[in-house]
């Protein structure tokens, strides 16, 4: 068991009989009589959908111990994403909406960590940003300035602002909670010897 105050992003909960992952939280200090809140948005680790809710701060919650094991990303679908666990190579699906923006960077034989509680599959845990190659950018205007951006196809379709100066075959890092440009990769250049 768990206190609403001790929340943290990533957590998983049972109430009322559903699992549920903690995406947000946030705590606010009650002022004189008035207690504090604990307010977090939770997704169903099933249904994917989101729920927002308020608890008290020493609101006891039941917190579950999740198992994380390696499995292989095989194909989407368009409502579920296939992996094959690696430890057993048996099929799990995952609902599109947990891996969210990370389901369009994933590439069929990606190998990353998934939490399992009692072996249900629970989320698939990805980087905080990944790389991805420019495909086409739109030219620059003349007015534009130096801080201003333009907008990037990926190679996998998907648009995204980024700085005047990234290229076509440039390699760019995403966030993939927010889905905007970090930062131009740089590839290191092999001297001949």
């Amino acid at each position: 068991m768990v206190t609403a105050s001790e929340l943290r992003e990533g957590m998983a909960l049972r109430i009322d009989g559903q699992i549920y992952r903690v995406v947000e939280v946030e705590a606010r200090a009650g002022a004189a009589k008035m207690a504090g809140t604990v307010r977090t948005r939770l997704s169903n680790v099933r249904s994917g959908r989101i729920w927002d809710q308020h608890f008290r701060p020493q609101e006891r919650l039941e917190n579950l111990e999740l198992e994380r094991r390696r499995v292989e990303f095989l194909y989407g679908n368009g409502n579920t994403c296939t992996f094959l666990r690696l430890d057993s190579f048996e099929q799990v699906e995952f609902p599109s909406e947990s891996l969210g923006l990370a389901e369009k960077f994933l590439e069929a034989g990606a190998e990353v960590q998934a939490e399992f509680f009692e072996e249900e599959p629970i989320s698939v845990v990805l980087p905080d940003t990944i790389e991805a190659r420019v495909v086409s950018t739109a030219p620059p205007t003349r007015s534009q300035q130096d801080s201003s951006k333009k907008e990037a196809t990926l190679e996998n379709g998907l648009s995204v602002q980024v700085p005047l100066f990234v290229a076509p075959g440039e390699t760019v890092s995403i966030d993939m909670k927010t889905g905007r440009y970090v930062e131009r990769v740089r590839t290191q250049h092999k001297k001949s010897a």
